[in-house]
């Protein structure tokens, strides 16, 4: 059976996906340059996996040779669930980031591509794909604009007209060719929200983060200490920060409940500092075992709260 537009976009919903998007599987020189400027300038702090592989960023058949068409798939993850808010100091609690509320996405996604692979090939055994969950030499943001899921807001996540930016973004490269999505219209205008509600200052241009700056990356893939320099400037985020999403009009306004309930809260919402000081490594592997929290290890985890208490 020829593979359409239609039967992926009805399989991958099956599967959960919530926006599915089709491109042309061409080079990338704008996005690339744009890429080696944000490096050159010291934005990707210590994230050097970023300057590497930049030849398959460029063009993904240097990733698959044959590659016709690049599929961008949006997950949405917002659950209508708020942090609490605990002013005393010996029972004050560390605010995660959404997205690590529930299972780890990667978990969930992974699982569900391999599923959609064999359902397609299934129909047409001609299909060959390689996919990406944020985890490979693959520009999924620039693949989503380009395949219509949505366009960059100025906190450079992909923002939804259907659904805002609460999701999580997944990359499927084949050598099927089908019929590609239009890019949607930029609706930011003149909004600045998320960039002058960023207590740290960390998106230093529209579209443009410096991670040096960026609370999700000192409390996550920061590996040093995090500088006094941002202190009392963190508003009680312990994983992640999700403040530019959340003041986004977008997301104000068009934000729905996920239907994947691995997405919900499970008691990883806030976590107290106290706790996090006393935590010992097996309580940490045994409580984050299936969560995004353990990227930041333990250690990471206690210097975050020691930080928060400074």
């Amino acid at each position: 059976m020829k593979l359409t537009n239609q039967i992926v976009i009805e399989k991958a919903k099956e599967l959960g996906f919530d926006l599915i998007g089709f491109a042309s599987a061409q080079t990338l020189p704008d996005e690339t340059e744009h890429l080696k400027e944000w490096l050159a300038n010291g934005y990707h702090a210590s994230m050097d996996y970023m300057s590497r592989n930049i030849e398959k960023r460029f063009d993904v058949k240097n990733i698959l040779p044959y590659a016709r068409s690049v599929i961008s798939l949006a997950m949405n993850y917002y659950t209508e669930n708020h942090h609490k808010i605990e002013s005393n100091e010996s029972t004050r609690l560390g605010k995660v980031s959404r997205y690590a509320w529930g299972k780890d996405y990667h978990l969930i996604i992974w699982e569900k591509l391999e599923l959609l692979e064999e359902e397609l090939q299934k129909l047409d055994p001609a299909f060959e794909c390689l996919t990406y969950v944020d985890t490979g030499p693959v520009m999924d943001k620039v693949w989503a604009k380009r395949a219509g899921i949505g366009w960059l807001g100025k906190h450079t996540n992909i923002i939804s007209r259907e659904i805002g930016s609460w999701v999580f973004l997944s990359t499927v490269i084949t050598n099927y060719e089908f019929e590609y999505s239009k890019p949607v219209t930029d609706y930011c205008g003149s909004c600045t929200a998320c960039i002058d509600a960023c207590p740290t200052k960390a998106i230093v241009n529209e579209f443009v983060v410096d991670a040096n700056k960026c609370i999700s990356f000192l409390t996550i893939e920061n590996k040093g200490e995090i500088p006094a320099t941002f202190k009392n400037q963190f508003d009680d985020w312990i994983f992640g920060c999700d403040i530019c999403q959340d003041v986004c009009p977008w997301n104000k306004k068009f934000s729905i409940h996920t239907y994947q309930k691995e997405f919900e809260p499970s008691g990883n919402k806030e976590i107290s500092l106290n706790e996090i000081e006393e935590m010992t490594a097996e309580i940490f592997k045994q409580r984050f075992e299936t969560s995004p929290i353990k990227r930041a290890k333990l250690n990471g985890l206690k210097r975050n709260a020691s930080f928060l208490k400074m």
